[in-house]
């Protein structure tokens, strides 16, 4: 690959900056919230930090490696990845390379790590899109040839994820895909008519398992069943209503002691609301919303086609998801398993984040170079 990009490098700080800013509250509050039961479980409350450092380091190196070349060299290895992606998330249905977790079949395993393949294909897909929708620019109008394949592409990829099961992140790539197209051109009537067709499946999904529908019923009345369907987010209003303004203090906070059921992961928002109380949540809010901003405004001001569907389905990707997160634990969507990205504690949706970020700095090279 070429390394066009090595010598002059002028990437958009503030992106870089929210992403730095990101990682430095995830690495605290990962530790913060994850000590105690770290300790429960392995003897070591070290155990979920160093893993995340461990991560992060990997997340570094990778970040480096993406940012020394130019972006129009991913179009060469897109393909290739993305079938492999398709592969791991076919190989997570047998037994003997997956596990199951909470009747979830999601993890490949590689002796003592495992590894999603949904988060992997999270990047592949939007790698797949921007490539393929550069690309037939004049044909976008066109349902069968311009939209139809990407479409079918899409509906594969949901497919697979929703029936691990994992009907959020499957939601998520639907969402972030159906932006990009209407930002590519594809016609909105197209896009409305698919969401509006995916509906009753996502309904018959959600009303056709037990688990699912209880979630939904918490979500409309919580106290209902308050220690059972309920309990995630009850727990969750009590860690933020406990934090106030300026919080309990960093490590004080209470919820997070067997209370609050993955504090660490999908609700370790709810203990920066605890521990940092309003104004640490403010700064989360504000590196998100600067994330996606910076990240929106590369995509507006990159001529590229295929820059531009970069930026754009990587701010997306990052933005979708932490409103997503973010949603559910303040009790304004349904409980949903997605992780924060940059701060939850996990392998697979840290590098994928950190890659994102990667990428779309990668973009920003090239405006900045062009005096953008």
């Amino acid at each position: 690959m070429k390394t066009s990009f090595t010598f002059k490098k002028r990437f958009d700080p503030w992106i870089l900056i929210s992403t730095l800013a990101l990682l430095c509250i995830g690495v605290i509050m990962s530790y913060s919230a994850s000590a105690i039961i770290a300790m429960e479980k392995f003897g070591d409350h070290l155990f979920f930090l160093k893993r995340q450092l461990m991560w992060i380091g990997l997340g570094t190196f990778l970040m480096v490696a993406i940012m020394s070349f130019d972006y129009e060299d991913f179009k060469k290895v897109t393909l290739p990845f993305f079938a492999v992606s398709l592969i791991l998330l076919i190989l997570v249905f047998f037994p003997f390379l997956s596990k199951e977790v909470g009747g979830a079949r999601r993890w490949l395993v590689f002796g003592p790590f495992s590894f999603q393949p949904s988060e992997l294909v999270k990047i592949t897909l939007v790698l797949y899109m921007a490539h393929t929708l550069s690309r037939k620019v004049d044909k976008l109008d066109d349902f069968t040839f311009g939209y139809l394949p990407n479409l079918i592409i899409l509906g594969l990829v949901a497919l697979l994820i929703a029936i691990q099961p994992d009907l959020g992140t499957a939601i998520v790539v639907t969402l972030v895909a159906s932006m990009v197209y209407y930002v590519a051109g594809v016609r909105m009537k197209h896009i409305f008519y698919t969401l509006l067709f995916s509906l009753p499946l996502v309904t018959y999904a959600v009303l056709s398992t037990p688990y699912r529908k209880r979630r939904i019923l918490a979500f409309l009345d919580p106290w209902g069943d308050p220690t059972d369907s309920g309990f995630q987010i009850i727990q969750s209003w009590f860690a933020i209503g406990r934090g106030g303004i300026t919080g309990l203090g960093l490590g004080n906070g209470k919820q997070k002691l067997f209370y609050l059921p993955e504090p660490h992961t999908d609700f370790v928002f709810s203990v920066i609301g605890e521990e940092l109380g309003f104004l640490g949540v403010l700064l989360v809010l504000i590196c998100f919303t600067i994330f996606v901003w910076r990240g929106l405004r590369v995509a507006l001001k990159t001529n590229d086609l295929y820059g531009r569907h970069l930026a754009t389905g990587f701010s997306l990707l990052i933005g979708v998801q932490a409103l997503i997160n973010i949603g559910v634990v303040v009790g304004v969507l349904p409980t949903k398993g997605l992780p924060l990205p940059f701060i939850s504690v996990g392998g697979s949706s840290m590098i994928v984040s950190m890659v994102s970020a990667a990428i779309l700095l990668n973009v920003s090279n090239r405006m900045y170079l062009k005096g953008k």
